[in-house]
């Protein structure tokens, strides 16, 4: 994308200077907005052209019979398939009875900005109809932060060099033509048709449709309102049937007058309330939105985002490509979250359907420890969701013969969703994710309240999962068995390390919040017996370790397995799932995306330094990304074992993955983790900041390790640590961290401690890096390197379209 040229480098927005119709579809996906409850793909504001329409609700879904060839106990007997609600974003016009559709006249100019410190898309453009009359239009929209339920267009049209007519027509729309994005009917029949008309309304300048799910059952509501100006004689009128309601304004424009339309869009949603409940829900959101008017919307909006930036910017001085792309990344991970309240973060955010709108482990494992740092009030929002969803897991753990609570592997409404048991089902190491976020939050927060309440429930049910799916053999080593880890490459194995170490840390967290908090882990039936239980478990849970070769297993006898044949692997056969089975790649040394090394970023207190470096090397030699939920990882363990240039070329992959579209898919919405990617790869990676979560509340619970790379020449980034803003701004040889208000906070600087106080910041020389042989990639499968600030030189392509392992054809996972 932003290697074409209709984009530009800017540090605080995205700009296109030319509508690119076969960029189209991509454009859609970085240009949409979200507030983690509504989201509004970026289409063109008359609709058509497009590459795929989208206006989402968070949690609005249908679901459809998953299919079998042979039947299994234990098998989720519907999927759930995210559908594109009404659509308030479209205001039509007419120029002289002419349609002002951009394939057809002449486009003069085209421009759209998506500015990260307003939250606005504006778009300027100048148009010669068919018949040679030349008009401007100018359109900004948001999506509301400060209004969950709200999203406003304001739209001008107006005539340049002679006398027009034109007519503007604002709508509400329901069940849009999509085009095809699975081959499996029932699913398809879903998508095609979601909604069933209940009401449709329009009088004056107030328009609403209301509709509901035929199978999930879920009422939709979405209602506007308007503000019009124009010169005398401008008039309009609303009409509307069961998909569509519209307002129709009329004015004649002489050279230099203008029309414009404010539109101010409400939407609601329940499984449970009435149509006449949801019906006032959204009349008084629009009526809310309608009092603070265009310019209250606009400065509410800029006020939360300066809140924002304020305690999450990162500066990169040095590559402007990439300070670009970090601010983009940070902006959207806050509209995939920022007022989700209770609900799921899904894979791709708000911005398409990818994935049929799924939420991973990736919600827990990527994008939560970025707001942890940056949004604190979305994580404990986003566990709050897990929180209410425990019935359903608990439900399935009884299901699969478990104590405890199974969380699901890929879902929207907490049920399971995966056909693919190997990769879904066996994935229990999302608990231990969920588990992880808990705890991180608590740390970084204090928020005791939340600890005791829905993080307490959370920990119990995660650990007692752990000790009745785990064993202890006659030695008392503690397994656990027939599990599959990140690495979608190898399945249903024994002991994968990163799930033991998490489950591990999951136990001995539970135990020890079970013990601060006796009377709230009574109710839970938890006692001080079952957490030393829990504890036992953990000490001696078993940690694969390959002596010979002085490296820790993935699984256990992993290292035995035979390598997968590199040399003899084309570059065009990646990713390899779609062009071996997975027979062969279960059974060798190949691993998707970052697995061990995972373990070894979100676990870094269970691994030495030496450690570190040899497994690094190790698996780096086996590891294809053919995910894109790897470079980051890569980039931190790079970074932290001497390897800074090869952070930084991961880091780029990460911050360009839907920037350039480097997996194909961009279309389908943007990979809100690999953008949080961004934040890890630079802030963890070349900042090396680290969380020892076993530190007191007075302890030094973060820690820094910076390097940098000789490409960068400044990194600076702004955390939030326990309610205090800390800014850490890096050089090639010094790191200075300065607290920015609150009480003093011991703090780490490569491993040694040291206070930082308000007004007396604090200034570390950065050691040298140890210097090591650098470790080789899979032929083909070497990051882009990237010479020179602001530059691209490829020395292997990555590409490939990845997908999770029960995807069916259409949407990838990259």
């Amino acid at each position: 994308m932003i290697t074409h040229p209709s984009y530009a480098c800017e540090p605080w927005c995205l700009r296109e200077t030319e509508l690119s119709l076969d960029v189209l579809a991509q454009s859609e996906s970085v240009f949409a907005l979200a507030n983690g409850h509504v989201g509004w793909r970026g289409n063109l504001d008359e609709g058509e052209p497009h590459g795929l329409p989208g206006a989402y609700l968070n949690g609005v879904h249908e679901v459809h019979p998953l299919p079998y060839a042979e039947a299994g106990y234990g098998y989720p007997e519907s999927g759930q398939t995210a559908v594109n609600v009404t659509d308030g974003k479209v205001v039509r016009l007419l120029v002289d009875d002419e349609p002002f559709d951009l394939r057809y006249g002449e486009l003069v100019a085209h421009e759209r900005v998506l500015d990260f410190r307003t939250g606005v898309l504006s778009r300027t453009v100048d148009w010669i109809s068919p018949a040679g009359t030349a008009v401007r239009v100018v359109s900004r929209r948001l999506v509301s932060f400060t209004q969950r339920a709200v999203a406003a267009v304001e739209y001008q049209v107006a005539a340049l060099d002679s006398p027009i007519t034109v007519a503007v027509q604002s709508e509400l729309v329901a069940n849009e033509e999509l085009p095809r994005t699975s081959g499996d009917p029932r699913v398809a029949a879903v998508i095609d048709a979601p909604l069933r008309a209940e009401e449709d309304f329009a009088r004056d300048t107030r328009l609403r449709l209301l509709h509901r799910t035929g199978h999930s059952g879920q009422r939709v509501g979405a209602a506007a309102d308007h503000l019009v100006e124009g010169p005398d004689g401008t008039s309009w009128s609303a009409g509307s049937e069961p998909d569509v309601s519209r307002l129709t304004v009329t004015a004649t424009l002489a050279p230099g007058q203008r029309l414009r339309l404010v539109k101010f869009v409400a939407y609601g949603w329940s499984a449970q309330r009435s149509l006449p409940a949801v019906r006032d829900q959204v009349e008084g959101a629009v009526a809310a939105a309608r009092s603070s008017g265009w310019e209250g919307l606009l400065a509410g909006q800029r006020a939360y985002l300066d809140d924002f930036w304020s305690r999450a910017d990162v500066e990169v001085t040095g590559d402007g490509e990439i300070q670009q792309a970090v601010r983009f990344a940070l902006f959207h991970v806050l509209q995939a979250a920022a007022r989700a309240e209770r609900r799921a973060v899904p894979a791709k955010g708000l911005t398409g359907t990818g994935y049929d709108g799924h939420a991973f482990w990736d919600s827990e494992s990527f994008v939560l420890p970025v707001l942890t740092f940056t949004a604190p009030h979305a994580v404990a929002s986003a566990l709050r969701w897990r929180h209410e969803t425990l019935p359903p897991a608990r439900q399935r753990a009884r299901q699969l013969g478990l104590a405890g609570a199974a969380f699901p592997w890929r879902t929207i409404s907490g049920a399971e969703c995966s056909a693919y048991w190997p990769a879904g089902t066996a994935a229990f190491h999302v608990n231990a994710d969920i588990a992880d976020a808990v705890v991180r939050y608590v740390h970084a927060t204090g928020d005791a309240e939340f600890e005791r309440g829905p993080g307490l429930e959370l920990l119990v049910e995660t650990a007692r999962l752990w000790h009745s799916l785990g064993r202890a053999d006659a030695e008392g080593v503690f397994h656990i068995d027939g599990v599959t880890g990140p690495d979608e490459y190898s399945a249903v194995a024994r002991d994968n390390l990163y799930t033991n170490v998490m489950a591990r840390r999951n136990l001995v967290a539970a135990a020890a919040c079970v013990l601060r908090h006796p009377d709230a882990a009574a109710v839970l039936g938890a006692s001080a017996e079952e957490a030393a239980a829990w504890r036992d478990a953990a000490t001696r849970m078993a940690v694969p370790y390959n002596d010979r070769l002085g490296v820790h297993e993935q699984a256990a006898g992993f290292t035995t397995l035979q390598r997968w044949d590199f040399e003899a692997t084309a570059p065009e056969q990646y990713p390899l799932l779609l062009h071996f089975p997975y027979f062969d790649l279960y059974r060798k040394q190949v691993v998707k995306q970052a697995d061990l090394v995972l373990a070894m970023m979100t676990c870094p207190d269970a691994f030495t330094d030496e450690e570190k470096a040899r497994n690094f090397a190790y698996y780096e030699a086996l590891t294809v990304r053919d995910s894109s939920l790897s470079a980051c990882c890569q980039a931190v363990l790079a970074a932290e074992t001497g390897h800074a240039g090869l952070a930084w070329d991961y880091l780029s992959e990460a911050a360009l993955m839907d920037l350039q579209d480097l997996e194909h898919n961009t279309r389908d919405g943007l990979h809100i983790a690999s953008l949080a990617g961004t934040w890890i790869a630079l802030v963890q990676g070349l900042g090396g900041m680290r969380q020892h979560v076993g530190a007191g509340p007075d302890g030094p619970g973060v820690g820094f390790a910076p390097r940098l790379t000789g490409q960068l020449t400044g990194l600076t980034f702004t955390v939030l640590v326990r309610g205090r803003r800390l800014r850490v701004e890096i050089r090639a040889g010094t790191a200075r961290y300065v607290l920015l208000g609150g009480a003093p906070l011991r703090l780490l600087h490569h491993g040694a401690p040291f206070t930082v106080t308000p007004g007396e910041p604090a200034e570390h020389a950065i050691p040298p890096a140890p210097a090591r042989p650098e470790p080789r990639q899979p032929r083909w499968r070497a990051p882009a390197h990237r010479e020179a600030a602001g530059t691209r030189a490829v020395r292997m392509p990555c590409g490939g379209m990845p997908r999770r392992a029960d995807e069916r054809p259409g949407p990838t996972r990259g």
